[in-house]
C-alpha cells in the first residue's frame, strides 16, 4: 500500500494496490496520489485492457486529448485508443483494468470498444457523478476498492455475457502472446473464422487479428522497456523484423521504440500491478504513460 521500491521519476507519488484477497478475476486496480499536486502531460500507450481512470481530485484534474478532441475528468479508454494524452493539475486517481469481456458485462457493448475514448459519464450517466463522490470521500484506498468492487459486481450481473469461445479465443490470444493462428483458435473453438471474426469483433469492439496484434505489441513494449535492443525484441516478440516493429510500436502509440523504452510508466508495472509480474505475466499492462510530470 506503499510507494516503496518506486523508481526516483515516481518518488512523488504514493501508489496503492488491494490486497489479493480483495481482486476480482479479470480485474485489477490500483490508486494514484500525488503528495503535492503536480500538473502532468502523459502520452497514454495501448494495451490489451479496458481502463477506467476515475479522477478523485479536489482541483481541475484530468484532461484528456485523443485525435484532437478534448475531455476532462473521469474516462474509459479502450482497447486501442491511438494517440491519447493525458494531463492537468490531478493529485488521485483510481485506475481499474478490465479484461475485454468484464468490460462488455461492466460497461456495455458500446463502451470499452477498439479505439473508443467516452467520458465516464457518458457510459454511466448520472451514476458516473455519485460514484466519483462516494469514492472520493472515502477513508482509505481499501475502502475505495471495496466500493469499486461492489460497483463492478453489480454491473457484471446486469450485464453483457461473451460467447465462452470468445473468451477462450482471448486467453489463448494473450497466454500465445499474440502469435497463435486465427485459423487454429477458430478449430479450438469449432468456429468458422468467419464466425469467430465477427462474434468476436461484435462482442469485444476489436477484431482477432487486431486483438493478436495488440498483445504482441505490449509484449514488445515491455521488453523494450526491460532494456532489450529493438532487434532482440522484434525476433522475441514475433515480429518480421525491425522495421515491422517500428511500425507498429508507431502505430500504436504514435511514438519510436526507443521512447516507449523509456516510458515511465512502465517502470512502475512490478509495483501497480503486481499480481500479473508475480505470475510471470507481465503483458497485461494498464494505462501508461511515456510523458512528463
Amino acid at each position: 500500500m506503499s510507494s516503496q521500491g518506486v523508481p526516483p521519476v515516481w518518488s512523488g507519488v504514493d501508489i496503492a494496490v488491494p490486497v489479493p484477497s480483495n481482486r476480482l478475476p479479470g480485474i485489477s486496480m490500483a490508486g494514484f496520489r500525488q503528495r503535492v499536486p503536480t500538473p502532468v502531460d502523459i502520452a497514454m500507450v495501448a494495451h490489451p485492457s479496458v481502463t477506467l481512470l476515475i479522477d478523485l481530485s479536489d482541483d481541475d484534474g484530468l484532461v484528456y486529448d485523443t485525435r484532437g478532441r478534448r475531455g476532462h475528468g473521469s474516462v474509459v479508454i479502450g482497447l486501442a485508443p491511438g494517440e491519447l494524452r493525458a494531463s492537468g493539475l490531478v493529485g488521485e486517481c483510481l485506475q481499474i483494468r478490465l479484461q475485454p469481456g468484464v468490460a462488455a458485462a461492466v460497461l456495455g457493448s458500446s463502451a470499452g470498444a477498439s479505439g473508443s475514448v467516452e467520458s465516464l459519464a457518458d457510459v454511466w450517466g448520472r451514476d458516473a457523478g455519485r460514484i466519483e463522490e462516494r469514492l472520493s470521500a472515502a477513508g482509505s484506498w481499501d475502502e475505495r476498492y471495496a466500493m469499486a468492487a461492489d460497483i463492478i459486481r453489480r454491473r457484471i450481473g446486469d450485464g453483457l455475457r461473451v460467447d465462452p469461445e470468445v473468451a477462450h479465443v482471448w486467453r489463448r490470444t494473450v497466454t500465445g502472446g499474440g502469435r497463435v493462428r486465427i485459423d487454429s483458435l477458430a478449430d479450438e473453438v469449432g468456429w468458422s473464422r468467419k464466425r469467430l471474426w465477427a462474434r468476436f469483433r461484435a462482442q469485444l469492439g476489436i477484431t482477432p487479428k487486431r486483438a493478436a496484434q495488440l498483445v504482441r505489441f505490449d509484449r514488445a513494449a515491455h521488453l523494450l522497456a526491460a532494456g532489450l535492443p529493438p532487434a532482440g525484441v522484434a525476433a522475441e516478440s514475433g515480429y518480421v523484423d525491425q522495421p515491422h516493429l517500428h511500425r507498429d510500436v508507431k502505430a500504436f502509440t504514435g511514438l519510436t521504440p526507443t521512447a516507449v523504452a523509456a516510458a515511465p510508466w512502465l517502470a512502475i508495472d512490478d509495483v501497480a500491478w503486481p499480481d500479473f509480474w508475480r505470475a510471470g505475466r507481465p503483458v497485461t499492462g494498464g494505462a501508461r504513460g511515456s510523458g512528463r510530470r
